[in-house]
């Protein structure tokens, strides 16, 4: 596949190297949030997306009130994947939609949402995450998924629906079929992907070429293993890295076994050394308001 033809819209050259720092799970708790300032401040991370049902949403909501500058989009959320603290949808119809569990939260994994939800749910659960967060302040700037869940055939199908309803860039990769099917995807969802991908860049949609980031299991040599994966970025791509940071509070170590592994993204971010290799490999960091801008008026589902 040829250099992403977002780079020349961009102002960028075809052998230019280019990727958006997005921070994932703003709202899940507080120590999130606060992260996602500190690091907004500094200018080390260039975006992020919010969970909308998650406690903490008002107070990201608030802060990009604050911040009208900041580039936030809605983490499209349809699993809550912890055992002391659960989340559930918005809308009244999700559970006869197959999108709650025993309970009456989302499931905990994105294997339970594919085998059971229905994609007009989905849709609808969606666009209500849209609404309340364009009613709480903010303008999103992307859509893009917590935990991959709607990366299974027919919810990507209502997923990318939705993201062009609203002019938003939805999380879409320049992958192939064969490629997608690595990771373990059906040949039919593998397909639509390749498709859909194919149908955004042919209208103007933005696009991404790779999804790069290091395991939250893993925290030995984190850093280490994220400038390996930044410096992985070719000539002619415009790469997705995301991380987790959050600070390190009595909440955050109730909720995630992980935690150590979100105030390491956290702490090797805020401290500029991610961004001195980012100069050093002479990748350029950009958000995703500017791939936003890219979308043609007009295009819609």
């Amino acid at each position: 596949m040829g250099p992403n033809p977002a780079l020349k819209k961009l102002g960028f050259s075809e052998t230019d190297r280019v990727v958006l720092v997005h921070t994932d799970d703003i709202g899940m708790c507080q120590a999130s949030v606060s992260a996602f300032a500190d690091l907004w401040q500094a200018g080390a991370v260039s975006c992020g997306s919010a969970m909308v049902p998650c406690a903490w949403f008002n107070a990201a909501a608030d802060y990009c009130q604050e911040h009208p500058d900041a580039d936030m989009g809605v983490h499209a959320t349809l699993t809550s994947e912890w055992h002391p603290y659960r989340w559930g949808p918005l809308t009244s119809g999700a559970a006869t939609g197959g999108l709650t569990d025993q309970e009456a939260k989302f499931p905990k994994t994105s294997e339970a949402v594919a085998k059971a939800a229905d994609p007009q749910a989905v849709k609808a659960e969606l666009r209500a995450q849209i609404e309340h967060a364009k009613a709480a302040g903010i303008e999103p700037t992307h859509i893009d998924t917590h935990m991959g869940s709607v990366m299974h055939g027919p919810l990507y199908e209502v997923f990318v629906d939705l993201a062009l309803e609203y002019g938003i860039p939805p999380f879409a990769l320049r992958l192939t079929a064969e490629q997608w099917a690595f990771g373990g995807y059906s040949e039919e969802s593998c397909t639509l992907f390749e498709r859909r991908t194919d149908e955004l860049e042919d209208v103007g949609v933005p696009t991404l070429d790779r999804i790069l980031s290091v395991s939250l299991s893993d925290e030995e040599d984190r850093a280490g293993k994220t400038k390996q994966a930044l410096s992985s970025i070719k000539p002619g791509q415009m790469s997705y890295f995301i991380l987790h940071p959050s600070h390190d509070t009595a909440e955050l170590r109730g909720i995630c076994p992980d935690w150590r592994s979100r105030v390491m993204d956290l702490e090797m971010f805020l401290s500029g050394e991610m961004a001195d290799h980012l100069a050093e490999e002479n990748i350029h960091l950009i958000g995703y308001r500017a791939l936003k801008d890219l979308i043609p008026q007009g295009v819609a589902a």
